[in-house]
């Protein structure tokens, strides 16, 4: 079965989960000295890694979706911080660059429930 993807190495998977797991502990210690990233909690909801672990690309989403674009920013601007402390902590030849995305899943996912949820939807289901 053909995947649109590359396939993902477990190597690949782990590095991205233990940066995750690094990521999310430093934001709940409240390591960085930035007031927006202190004054809200934030989620990192996966960390994809390029194959040659060079690149992490980090999905965030602050709890509720409040100020999305604001901790967007603080994220973006304390990235050499963040890549310090990830490099100090994961033993890898290179220092992954990271790069902050929003995670639009939640968004996906609530507006296909919403879809789901209409009235059009209702009244083709209840045709059948």
């Amino acid at each position: 079965m053909k995947n649109d993807q590359p396939e993902k190495s477990v190597r690949t998977l782990r590095v991205g989960e233990q940066v995750r797991h690094i990521l999310s502990e430093i934001l709940q210690r409240g390591d960085v000295h930035d007031d927006v990233l202190t004054s809200h909690v934030v989620s990192i909801t996966e960390v994809r890694m390029s194959p040659d672990l060079r690149h992490a690309t980090v999905f965030v989403k602050p709890l509720l979706g409040k100020d999305e674009e604001a901790v967007l920013k603080a994220l973006r601007t304390n990235t050499a911080y963040l890549q310090r402390e990830v490099a100090h902590r994961v033993k890898m030849k290179y220092a992954a660059r990271l790069k902050f995305l929003a995670d639009e899943s939640f968004d996906e996912g609530s507006h296909i429930d919403k879809i789901l949820r209409s009235d059009q939807v209702a009244r083709d289901l209840d045709s059948d």
